[in-house]
């Protein structure tokens, strides 16, 4: 039975309880009407009695009941997602972006702030969509960034958002740190895959059934990223100045003596999320050598 609602409220009445049967979150039905009608939350509320575009009903009414029924998330659905206050493309093959990992990029502007870094050379290590490089490049003046993925369809991904902000970035292809051998980095930047495969019964539907697998979950507990990019950063010449790794909120002290065991020469602390929880490691060169 197709809904009578013929008012954006009565949509979002509607929405609202529809999801809210279903065990969906109820502010998703205001952002499919955002999308769709182009409008801010606060146009919508000033203007919630005006009539619902009968043009657009149908797509409303089919986008909720995809979400309801099969989790797929909004990103998905309207193809773009925010980050650090801009509008980023996203598809299936790459991660949709959290809000804890701008807590991550904002660590990182403040550590090259603060140590008045001139120019710094920054690497996004499985950089998907390409929100943390991108941000990077356009947030931090006169940055030269290099971002990687192994997925050649994340890259193209990253490469749309890029030349639509106008980033200049570097992509390259490749495992972890592998193509950046030869270069000389001062921040090592990672939101890396850090789930373990035996935690996957356990998580949302509109992650694990959405989400590439490639950008979720690691071996060895979800710890065979990190193993990975210590043991290549281990072999670099000239070793970053700083390594930041947004991590599993119970993975830190297994990072943290990854990095002691691996790169001695590095001092780690971890830092907790906006909720609270341990979900980022920083490792700053214990001989900061600035140039």
């Amino acid at each position: 039975m197709q809904p009578t609602f013929t008012t954006i409220r009565e949509a979002r009445r509607w929405a609202s309880l529809f999801l809210q049967k279903h065990g969906r979150e109820a502010r998703v039905g205001d952002l499919l009407i955002e999308n769709l009608l182009g409008w801010s939350q606060a146009k919508i509320l000033a203007y919630e009695i005006e009539e619902f575009p009968l043009s657009l009903r149908e797509d409303f009414v089919n986008q909720i009941h995809a979400h309801a029924e099969t989790g797929v998330p909004v990103q998905h659905i309207t193809g773009f997602a925010h980050f650090y206050g801009r509008e980023f493309k996203v598809s299936p093959h790459v991660l949709i972006p959290r809000p804890e990992t701008e807590e991550l990029l904002l660590g990182v502007i403040e550590f090259i702030r603060s140590h008045k870094i001139d120019r710094p050379k920054i690497a996004d290590i499985g950089t998907g969509s390409g929100v943390i490089s991108i941000s990077a490049a356009l947030e931090i003046p006169d940055s030269e960034v290099i971002a990687v993925d192994i997925s050649e369809d994340a890259l193209a991904v990253a490469a749309r958002n890029a030349e639509a902000m106008q980033a200049d970035i570097q992509f390259y292809q490749g495992d972890f740190l592998n193509p950046l051998k030869n270069h000389s980095i001062d921040i090592v930047i990672s939101n890396p895959p850090y789930i373990s495969h035996k935690d996957k019964s356990g998580m949302d539907d509109t992650v694990v059934n959405f989400d590439p697998e490639l950008a979720l979950f690691a071996d060895e507990d979800g710890l065979a990223a990190y193993r990975i990019m210590l043991e290549q950063l281990s072999t670099f010449e000239k070793k970053p100045l700083c390594i930041a790794f947004e991590i599993g909120h119970q993975q830190g002290v297994a990072v943290e003596g990854m990095i002691r065991k691996l790169l001695p020469e590095y001092e780690t602390e971890i830092r907790k999320d906006m909720n609270g929880k341990d979900r980022m490691i920083f490792s700053f060169h214990k001989e900061l050598r600035v140039s």
